[in-house]
């Protein structure tokens, strides 16, 4: 089709070897409209007569329908070549061949996946705040469900259940907000750029833009074509998304184990083994854990291929679409499944509280008080405890709690530490499991009223954030139907 220069057919093997028509069938349908709007901006310029443009029209119109037959032809390097094509062999070299006037493959690919990519961005948009409308729910329910924090794995400082996840839609918050900063620079159209120094035909790339949804252009036509940096940008948010949804993964792997107990997946969100009747496998929350690091890996892929080109359009780009378009649906089903084991799981809140009450995780609270009421300051404050927890340990006890008058006052004879048993012990009990949320002051704590906040809030911004990516795609839907009015406008009643 596109062999000028060079004689006879392309060999076979190298064919094979150069064709993208695997990848392509995921921009089959933008590649189509894309040509409709192009075609219609050619009759507005006034090269294309209204006849010709209507058999372009309408052969284009019945390949969207054909999708499947159009691109298993093997003789074709991409879907651009093979769209051409099936419109040259249904109205003839005489108007099919003025398909490409005034475009190139250059600018028709990026047009393509800037419109594919951005469909992408809402939809995986519209996942994430699902499955952060779960976790806003799910919090909800356990604003009083006790369990320990961790640092370094280790009993660190009491908390809820509930604050561990609205610190998780935090992170996703981000990943949301990275998404949208990304759509307006994705959104802007590189049609009319051509290979990569524009057409000596006046075309109206304004036109086109705006009948694709675009909201502005690529102005520079060397970086219209050539470029690909937000194409990076793209799968580094998914990157950044994947690294919080398996961070959330193996959380809940550890804390399914009969070792934490904190979770138990739902049985039709886990998996068994072949040999070992009483298995219950978080496997679905492993196979995302691994995932992510398969869309880490098509994104440094992706900067590798980029590093060392020069500037213009190379074929080395045609590699990133795969990588795009599997990083997608990957992080897709990731949410898809993610939030459905967060929503049917079951959270174990007694055991959770069991283990929060026989820890030394109140430690800190018990600390503070004794500098708050003035008793020690900070760092003397923190031996003592720190001397209190190690009686405890060495004296086969579970809390502070479980420290005798005796033990106490023995302790602060060694020490020298000028502080009445009774007031120590008043502190300790001051500090137990059940209490301890309630002493804590801090803006973003676990603190009751501050989850009711947080929660309160994280629903109002969740709101918000869904306005804002309907109003995208609604403008999306809007221009694609508006471009379906005016082929029909053009088509209806007309017969090639």
């Amino acid at each position: 089709m596109y062999r000028s220069r060079p004689e006879g057919s392309i060999d076979r093997e190298i064919l094979n070897y150069v064709s993208s028509l695997k990848d392509d069938s995921e921009i089959f349908f933008y590649d189509i409209i894309g040509s409709e709007v192009h075609v219609i901006m050619l009759h507005e310029i006034g090269y294309l007569s209204r006849g010709e443009l209507v058999e372009l029209l309408q052969a284009l119109e019945e390949a969207k329908h054909h999708p499947k037959s159009i691109m298993k032809k093997s003789e074709h390097e991409d879907v651009h070549e093979s769209v051409e094509s099936f419109v040259v062999e249904k109205i003839g070299m005489s108007k099919g061949g003025m398909l490409q006037t005034a475009r190139s493959r250059n600018d028709q690919v990026m047009t393509d996946l800037k419109m594919k990519v951005r469909n992408d961005i809402n939809e995986v948009s519209i996942l994430l705040g699902n499955l952060v409308e779960t976790l806003l729910n799910s919090a909800d329910s356990n604003k009083q469900t006790l369990m320990l924090l961790y640092t370094h794995l280790q009993h660190a400082q009491i908390g809820t259940f509930s604050h561990y996840l609205l610190s998780y839609t935090e992170s996703i918050f981000r990943d949301m907000e990275r998404l949208e900063e990304l759509y307006s620079r994705i959104n802007q159209s590189p049609l009319g750029s051509l290979a990569i120094g524009g057409s000596s035909f006046s075309v109206d790339r304004n036109r086109t833009a705006s009948l694709l949804g675009f909201d502005q252009l690529s102005i520079n036509s060397i970086d219209a074509t050539s470029s690909r940096d937000m194409i990076l940008e793209y799968l580094a948010c998914l990157g950044i998304l994947m690294i919080t949804l398996s961070r959330i993964s193996e959380d809940f792997i550890l804390w399914t184990t009969d070792e934490f107990k904190y979770i138990e997946l739902a049985d039709s969100a886990s998996s068994t083994s072949s040999a070992m009747p009483q298995k219950k496998n978080p496997d679905p929350l492993e196979i995302l854990r691994s995932k992510s690091g398969g869309i880490l890996g098509n994104l440094i892929a992706s900067m590798t291929i980029l590093k060392g080109l020069p500037s213009g359009y190379s074929r080395d780009l045609q590699d990133l679409k795969s990588l795009v378009f599997s990083s997608t649906t990957t992080t897709v089903n990731s949410l898809s499944m993610l939030r459905f084991v967060i929503e049917s799981s079951i959270v174990h809140k007694t055991r959770m509280l069991e283990i929060a009450k026989s820890s030394f995780a109140n430690a800190i609270d018990v600390a503070e008080l004794l500098t708050s009421k003035k008793y020690l300051e900070f760092r003397s404050a923190h031996k003592l405890v720190g001397s209190l927890v190690k009686l405890a340990i060495s004296n086969g006890k579970h809390s502070l709690e479980d420290l005798g008058e005796i033990e106490i006052e023995q302790l602060l004879q060694a020490s020298g530490y000028q502080i009445q048993v009774e007031a120590l012990k008043e502190i300790i009990v001051a500090c137990r499991a059940e209490n301890v949320l309630a002493l804590r002051k801090s803006k973003g704590s676990p603190n009751h009223s501050e989850q009711v906040e947080m929660i309160h809030h994280n629903k109002m911004r969740l709101m918000n954030f869904r306005d804002r990516t309907a109003k995208r795609k609604k403008a999306i839907d809007k221009a694609y139907d508006d471009l379906s009015k005016i082929v029909r406008s053009y088509t209806f009643g007309s017969e090639s």
